[in-house]
């Protein structure tokens, strides 16, 4: 490659996850793949001492490294997260989101963390997306997998079950849909077709398994929707949404909570789909698994969604 053209790749951020799951490995695997290497500048963000340790034992190359430290790097083993290791991660996410705000990198993407682990550190955020709303300064945005077989747009994220009803509002909804529809429409490049899923059995079978979240919240946001010209159907019982058939007819379904959305994503896309934070003045994206420490270090981890997590970074950020 000319040094013209390595000065054109854009630059992006990868911070690599907690260093106890196979984030490292992920992140030196793809930072190693010469197809990505053509497209972009992979910079990892993480504790150097430990990624060097994993790429010693795997066999991978040290990319372009921003060197985020552990505490007592030594120490740190596979398939074990601590305090230190959930605030090393937490460090290198923020590190990568100011880079990117900044311009020193095109965009973001970020390797899993353990949620554990930044509760061990006392850090309050629940994940990734509220951090990034957080110091992105936005209020408006939504958690979307995606995938070319299916997606998935949350309308809660990481909150128990039991307050998903009280949190759900029109205004909620609505924003939800529209997030949804604004992602495929780029993706696609035409007006999709958005389906939202009820919260109850049946959705509700009007009013009877329901304490009228689909008639006062859901139907509402929906009706406005239509509206403002989105194509959207719905409120649709949550065991059929997902059916082979419904799936031919939908480009993205619009979800009451997390597992609704990430249960059938993930059997359908597990391997494949991308995590994509809508509504920030950056662009971020991420893999779709968790830490996966039973098969940390071993070199043995699928590298397909952080690949595709990468590739969408990409496309996302270059597209006018």
């Amino acid at each position: 490659m000319s040094d013209s053209a390595q000065r054109t790749r854009p630059r992006i951020a990868i911070s690599v996850g907690d260093v106890g799951g196979v984030g490292p490995e992920l992140s030196l695997c793809c930072a190693a793949n010469q197809a990505l290497k053509d497209r972009c500048l992979p910079v990892l963000y993480g504790p150097f001492a430990v990624l060097e340790r994993v790429a010693v034992k795997l066999g991978y190359p040290l990319p372009e490294i921003v060197d985020v430290p552990v505490e007592h790097s030594e120490s740190i083993q596979p398939g074990r997260f601590s305090r230190a290791t959930g605030q090393a991660s937490f460090d290198a996410v923020c590190r990568a989101i100011d880079a990117t705000m900044n311009g020193e990198t095109l965009a973001m993407v970020t390797g899993p963390i353990q949620k554990e682990a930044w509760h061990a550190a006392g850090i309050t955020f629940p994940g990734h997306t509220e951090l990034l709303a957080a110091k992105t300064g936005v209020d408006d945005f939504s958690m979307m997998l995606t995938s070319d077989t299916i997606s998935c747009v949350l309308a809660t994220i990481h909150v128990p079950l039991a307050d998903v009803p009280a949190m759900l509002s029109i205004e909620l909804v609505l924003r939800t849909i529209r997030h949804a529809a604004d992602a495929l429409e780029r993706r696609r490049g035409r007006s999709p077709r958005v389906a939202v899923c009820g919260l109850n059995p049946h959705a509700g079978e009007n009013g009877l398994f329901s304490h009228g979240e689909e008639a006062s919240v859901i139907e509402p946001a929906i009706a406005q929707a239509r509206d403002q010209g989105i194509d959207v159907v719905g409120p649709l019982p949550p065991d059929t949404a997902f059916t082979p058939r419904m799936r031919r007819n939908v480009d993205v379904y619009v979800c009451m909570y997390h597992d609704q959305g990430l249960i059938p994503l993930k059997a359908l896309a597990f391997d494949d789909a991308v995590n994509v934070t809508l509504g920030l003045p950056i662009v971020r994206t991420s893999v779709d698994h968790g830490t996966a420490l039973d098969l940390a270090w071993q070199g043995v981890a699928q590298t397909s969604s952080m690949l595709a997590a990468i590739e969408m970074a990409i496309d996302l950020a270059e597209r006018p």
